[in-house]
């Protein structure tokens, strides 16, 4: 059986390139694990993201433990408890079918430049992911107070009993990030 591994899950418009899923691959990689991290471009059709998602969980040869961060931790909740995994949520967006509701339209991918149409059926797929209940246990939640896009204290009473790191200040990117790492490789059992 394979060690385990991180499946890193990037947020709306966003994609392998963000910052954040370079460093967790660069510091893993330096550890002589980057053959432990995965990172997929994530359609910007949540039916479809989570078809590709769902996947390459189905082909793990080891323990899977997922990294999202804002959408991403939206997708990472539901998975870990349809499929009884662990995940690391960054800011995650616990209220994603109401953020993005106001997000209809063409929208940019902020790495590639790609455009997408974001439409009301994208909206309601992400309302079908709602996980009503969560299992404390699975979880370790990042989240800075100075979030301009989410209120962080949504995330702190959604997993409440989880490991949870609350930090002041920062903003939707999470820029205590690079402190974070050794706690999330640790958390994922790498």
């Amino acid at each position: 059986m394979a060690g385990p591994r991180i499946l890193y899950l990037h947020g709306f418009c966003s994609s392998p390139a963000s910052w954040k899923a370079r460093l967790l691959g660069e510091r893993l990689a330096a550890a002589g694990l980057g053959d432990r991290f995965l990172c997929p471009q994530l359609s910007p059709v949540p039916r479809t993201a989570l078809a590709s998602i769902e996947a390459m969980l189905a082909s793990a040869e080891g323990p899977t433990t997922l990294v999202g961060s804002s959408l991403g931790g939206y997708y990472a909740s539901w998975l870990a408890e349809k499929h009884d995994l662990r995940a690391v949520l960054i800011n995650p967006a616990v209220m994603a079918p109401e953020l993005l509701a106001g997000l209809l339209g063409t929208q940019t991918n902020f790495h590639t430049a790609e455009t997408f149409e974001f439409t009301r059926e994208h909206v309601e797929q992400l309302r079908a992911l709602d996980t009503p209940l969560v299992t404390p246990a699975r979880y370790l939640l990042l989240v800075e107070t100075g979030d301009e896009v989410l209120d962080y204290r949504q995330a702190v009473k959604r997993y409440s009993g989880s490991r949870q790191i609350v930090l002041a200040g920062g903003d939707h990117s999470f820029t205590r990030f690079p402190e974070q790492v050794p706690q999330i490789i640790e958390f994922c059992g790498l």
